[in-house]
């Protein structure tokens, strides 16, 4: 069996929240751990939807190298891009995150944090030599929902500035 790769606990979560129980809640206390499945090592995630009670589990393949956390919080992988979110999904996140900074200077440097990590997560999917993401790193619908409401959002020098604002907002 062939499981998608979670290069990090904050990108499962991220993805765990971004797919809901079929009532529509996230609210769930995740468990985790490695599991053996098949004869191959995963990391299980698993818990009650905190609204109907459902359980819930998804299984993750382990990345080939394992990525520590960075000075900065979050942190989503390494330079690989992700296999979980598609670039239209991290720049809604961003997008999502930047547009509901609370007010609580703490909660702000929090919000903004994940929003700057989100973009540097869209700029991973641009290949060397090439100005923009390819229509290759949108697989989902809510991904190429983002793209083509605002195509030109994805080119490697709008979203080194909107990065870049994120991060000088937090400091």
């Amino acid at each position: 069996m062939t499981f998608p790769v979670a290069r990090t606990r904050d990108e499962a979560l991220v993805y765990l929240d971004l797919n809901p129980c079929a009532c529509g809640s996230v609210e769930t206390d995740w468990d985790s751990g490695v599991v053996s499945v098949d004869g191959e090592l995963a990391t299980g995630y698993d818990g009650a939807c905190g609204e109907c009670g459902t359980e819930r589990e998804y299984l993750f393949a382990l990345p080939a190298r394992e990525v520590f956390p960075g000075a900065e919080w979050p942190t989503f992988g390494g330079p690989e891009p992700s296999e979980l979110l598609d670039a239209g999904e991290w720049l809604w996140l961003a997008d999502l995150t930047a547009g509901n900074v609370p007010a609580e200077p703490g909660d702000a440097r929090r919000a903004l944090s994940m929003a700057r990590a989100a973009v540097e997560e869209v700029l991973k999917f641009i290949p060397e030599g090439r100005d923009d993401v390819p229509p290759e790193a949108f697989w989902s619908e809510r991904g190429r929902q983002v793209r083509d409401a605002e195509p030109p959002r994805f080119r490697r020098d709008r979203l080194l500035v909107v990065r870049d604002t994120y991060r000088d907002l937090v400091h």
